[in-house]
């Protein structure tokens, strides 16, 4: 029986105040849109050269783009803030004026902006401005509140400043951003920040450096981490975890090259649609370039794994076919927008395509589902739903037929009602070539991450040719399913660190069990039961630093070690261990079987010891 989705759970009462996203308020989106007027007013009044550019509300507050001669300082920050309230308590009406492109083209070269009339030439009719009562304006669609009196000056805040390419493009100008939020209330603005603590105490980046997981290297390049003996066993464990529950299900496993020829890409349409975040083509030599003839990194698995497909007719006896591989692609990401492991430039996807009739593709792609839910359960991700990722018929982004995405669409709508899925569709978010099932995973900070997806594809297999011998003897075009429980192992495993705090379940931890002898005396009883632990595939290891226990206990606790333990001189006498917990405290002395027994069974179950 598949399982059902857990819809996330009610706040309770003692539960903190649940703190809106722009997009669900529309008081909270003027708030922000207003208040990052207030904040560009402030810094022109204070900073005459800097000119203003754009200014968007985010879903947790704004940002301002200004160009100016000198670096905005945190000094400055606290400045333009005090200007920022002495803006809001002056109560100025925020008004809407239309006016003809010629008009707002006058009033722009007046004041000397030539920003303004690069965001002028692409906007359309009507053009508006607003102004802050008859001090300011600027070119803006709205919406905003009607005065500044409605902006709770103890409620907003400037955050930080970064750097910024003019329109996104590392060619053009490089501006300042002023980062800042705000909120209908002192209070939300309160756990706001509670929860950016949090946050900071959470970082993968912060806590991967801590536990020795991970590293980036500027020698080898941004977005390409490099993994660690610990980060490499919990790598290892989740894949070994997954292929598991794949051969449960009937998957084989393959292994594809990380490039290929541009054609291949071509064909599939990656090359026409994608270019842009693909690294660029290896050319032999000028002519092959020009010719774009060469090879390229691939940036998806599932061209290679048609090609598999295609190596050999395939009957509807052969069906379904799942195919698998822990592959890794690569994205040329902006630098920017580079967050250690949750956006990479390099990253292992733990990649399925499976090869379906049209009637065996409703319950393959409810097992995937399945699979899914299983997954979560086991590294304990509870609260998630499911978003429909479909297309916008009104872009010209997709590839294929109304009639395929139409069917592709329904059997993944049919899926999620089957299950009862708590879900949300989403036009506009599907990959070019099909509709997907993407499960958003919200964590302890309530912050929402994509993790397992599972796709529908009616259009690669029509643009590879691909076919499968049907009962009747005709040939026929089999479904692909794209899945990715994980999604990423690089994004899985930033969100678990920030998610366990690092502190990892017991089947996961790098290492399970620290061994704390006393003294020299015990070392060598020590070593032997660690050695006898390993042998058992337990990830066992003693401290030999020679410190005080106190000082090796604080140590194995900042290294958030599962399970520690005491060797004195009577647990070497008794061949026990006196064992101490992360999850349940001290437990006192135990016999070593007992102690793997116990190890093996929680290990065996994904609970703690």
């Amino acid at each position: 029986m598949v399982n059902q989705v857990t819809a996330i759970a009610p706040q309770d009462e003692t539960a903190p105040i649940k703190l809106p996203r722009t997009s669900e308020s529309d008081k909270l989106k003027r708030i922000r849109h207003t208040t990052s007027h207030v904040l560009a007013m402030a810094v022109q009044k204070l900073f005459p050269k800097a000119q203003v550019t754009i200014g968007p509300w985010t879903e947790n507050g704004f940002y301002y783009d200004f160009d100016s001669p000198d670096p905005f300082t945190e000094q400055d920050l606290k400045a333009i803030k005090k200007e920022m309230i002495k803006i809001i308590n002056q109560k100025l009406p925020v008004l809407r004026e239309e006016v003809t492109r010629t008009e707002a083209e006058t009033r722009i070269q007046a004041i000397n902006e030539p920003y303004k009339l690069e965001i002028l030439a692409g906007i359309q009719e009507p053009i508006t401005l607003y102004h802050l009562g008859d001090k300011w304006w600027d070119l803006c669609a709205g919406p905003h509140l009607e005065s500044t009196s409605e902006i709770n000056p103890k409620a907003i805040e400037l955050e930080s400043v970064a750097g910024a390419y003019w329109l996104g493009d590392s060619s053009k100008a490089q501006l300042q951003r002023i980062y800042g939020t705000a909120w209908e209330t002192p209070e939300q603005l309160a756990e706001y920040k509670r929860r950016k603590e949090e946050a900071l105490k959470r970082d993968h980046r912060k806590l991967g450096k801590q536990l020795g997981l991970f590293l980036f290297s500027d020698d080898v390049g941004p977005g390409l981490p490099l993994w660690t003996p610990k980060g490499t066993v919990i790598r290892t464990l989740l894949e070994d975890f997954l292929r598991q529950e794949q051969i449960k299900r009937g998957y084989l496993a393959v292994v594809t090259p990380h490039i290929a020829r541009v054609d291949l890409f071509k064909t599939s349409g990656h090359w026409q649609k994608y270019k842009e975040d693909m690294f660029p083509m290896m050319a032999e030599d000028a002519k092959s370039a020009e010719l774009e003839q060469g090879f390229v990194l691939k940036p998806m698995n599932c061209p290679f794994h048609i090609q598999i497909y295609k190596n050999e007719l395939r009957s509807y006896r052969d069906l379904p076919l799942r195919l698998a591989e822990f592959g890794t692609v690569y994205r040329y990401e902006q630098s920017g927008e580079l967050g250690g492991l949750t956006r990479v430039r390099g990253f292992t996807v733990d990649d399925s395509h499976l090869f379906v009739t049209p009637e065996q593709l409703d319950a393959e792609f409810l097992s995937v589902v399945d699979l899914i839910l299983t997954v979560f359960k086991s590294l304990q991700l509870k609260n998630f739903k499911a978003r429909l990722s479909f297309r916008d018929p009104e872009s010209d982004k997709y590839i294929g037929s109304d009639e395929a995405w139409e069917k592709a669409e329904g059997a993944i709508r049919r899926a999620v009602q089957t299950l009862g899925m708590d879900y949300f569709e989403a036009p506009g978010e599907a990959a070019f070539y099909g509709p997907k099932l993407d499960f958003i995973f919200q964590d302890a900070l309530e912050r929402e991450w994509q993790l397992g997806t599972v796709q529908v594809d009616y259009n690669l297999p029509d643009r590879f040719d691909l076919e499968y011998t049907a009962n009747d003897g005709s040939r026929q075009r089999p479904v692909m399913i794209h899945r990715a429980p994980f999604g990423s192992l690089e994004r899985l495993i930033g969100i678990l660190i920030e998610e366990y705090v690092g502190d990892f379940p017991l089947w996961l931890a790098p290492v399970q069990i620290r061994l704390l002898p006393v003294s020299d005396v015990q070392l060598d009883y020590a070593q032997s039961v660690a050695g006898q632990l390993r042998s058992q595939g337990i990830r066992a290891e003693v401290d030999t630093s020679g410190e005080r226990l106190g000082k090796m206990i604080r140590n194995a606790e900042t290294q958030k070690i599962p399970i520690m333990s005491v060797i004195g001189a009577k647990e070497a006498e008794s061949n026990s261990l006196s064992v101490r917990t992360r999850a349940s405290g001290e437990l006192g002395m135990i016999s070593v079987d007992e102690v793997l027994e116990k190890i093996q069974a929680a290990i065996a179950n994904h609970t703690n010891f």
